[in-house]
């Protein structure tokens, strides 16, 4: 293992990464794990990562889990990037890919957070994992927590999808359903921890579930040759997966194995809740809490995010921008991107390709351009979005 500490990303605090944490106790912000990695690169050196096993555990040493501890895993990351090139075409694009997070246990990109994050909740001792879902994250934790042996306690919006209930349940949880949104269902988490003896598994109020999904960053590097594209579009609620994949890229330069230069990164949000749109495009450093939140695309469905500051820097850093798409456009286009690359995206992969549009109509994206949209999970688990 060649963790050294935890840091908070706002304020430095230096953290003990030996035990069990949350946000930073000064400023209660989140914190990162931070490596050795000078140490860590000695052994891990991208001309190597070739035999070692398809899975996010193959960076294992820019992964805080000690040798010699058994992952708890289901074979999450190592999805396919693929060309779109009818998609592509259609909006004059030459190098457009899909990332395409759907083939991930669970079918979303929240298998790589969680498999990192129960991995180290159960070595530093917890027993009882809870979480605040508007879908995906919740059938993740309670997935792997069924397969660390652990107890999974998931809240969610009495209006979650189903499927994602159903998944929940099925696999073991003790499922609640609140009346309001994801962020009533953290509060009702944060009232009871405590007593009830559970460690919170709140997206960036636990540090390894970003360390799960900065395997989105290195894999995109090594299926492109360690040669980033010049734009990322990326479905935003909490966004763990953008923050994850910007420290990724300052982890790969620390290693040698990038250069620079970055991808322009792009947040997608959906027009009933954009609060990461509306405070960059009002010049803001955070985002204020997004009244009378609502949208189709659960995973987007999240008023006020903790990390809001790193999102909102990385989009100006990037010289990148935000995106709000109407929900009509995503469902509508679901069926454009089915027809035309066979990937029945959900409504926040949806939502980027409809974003797409528009920034290419505005020509804030080039022909030139190599382009990556992120789809963060599979349109069979929103069914009640679709006509039949």
């Amino acid at each position: 293992m060649f963790v050294t500490h935890l840091e908070c990303s706002a304020c430095h605090l230096r953290h003990d990464s030996s035990r069990l944490q949350n946000l930073c106790t000064s400023c209660h912000k989140p914190l990162f794990a931070i490596y050795d990695l000078a140490a860590a690169g000695r052994r891990l050196r991208r001309e190597t990562l070739a035999p070692r096993e398809k899975s996010l555990w193959r960076y294992r040493e820019v992964l805080p889990l000690p040798d010699g501890v058994e992952p708890v895993s289901l074979g999450e990351g190592g999805t396919p990037l693929l060309r779109a090139a009818r998609f592509g075409s259609a909006v004059g694009l030459s190098e457009l890919w899909i990332k395409d997070e759907s083939q991930n246990p669970t079918q979303s990109f929240k298998a790589r957070g969680m498999s990192v994050a129960v991995s180290m909740a159960k070595y530093l001792g917890a027993t009882k994992l809870a979480v605040p879902s508007a879908g995906n994250a919740g059938g993740s934790l309670a997935a792997y927590a069924a397969r660390a042996g652990l107890e999974a306690h998931v809240f969610m919006p009495r209006d979650t999808p189903r499927a994602n209930i159903i998944e929940c349940r099925e696999v073991g949880a003790q499922v609640t359903l609140i009346d309001g949104l994801i962020t009533d269902c953290g509060a009702e988490i944060a009232r009871r921890a405590a007593a009830e003896g559970w460690f919170d598994m709140s997206t960036l109020k636990e540090p390894y579930r970003v360390e799960g999904k900065k395997t989105l960053g290195y894999e995109l590097a090594e299926q492109f040759h360690w040669q980033l594209p010049d734009v990322i579009l990326y479905p935003t609620g909490g966004g763990t997966g953008l923050i994850a994949m910007w420290k990724a890229f300052d982890e790969m330069e620390e290693l040698g194995w990038i250069g620079h230069k970055r991808p322009r990164m792009f947040s997608v949000q959906a027009t009933g809740c954009a609060p990461i749109v509306r405070a960059f495009e009002a010049g803001e450093k955070t985002a204020a809490e997004f009244p009378d939140a609502h949208t189709c695309a659960s995973g987007l469905r999240v008023p006020k995010a903790i990390g809001d500051f790193l999102v909102l820097n990385i989009l100006r850093e990037s010289s990148g921008g935000a995106v709000a798409v109407d929900d009509d456009k995503m469902i509508r286009v679901t069926r454009e991107v089915g027809s035309s690359e066979g990937l029945f995206v959900a409504p926040e992969g949806a939502a980027c390709f409809v974003a797409l549009k528009s920034l290419c109509s505005a020509g804030k994206i080039t022909s030139a351009e190599r382009v990556v949209i992120f789809n963060t999970g599979s349109g069979i688990k929103y069914l009640d979005c679709y006509e039949t």
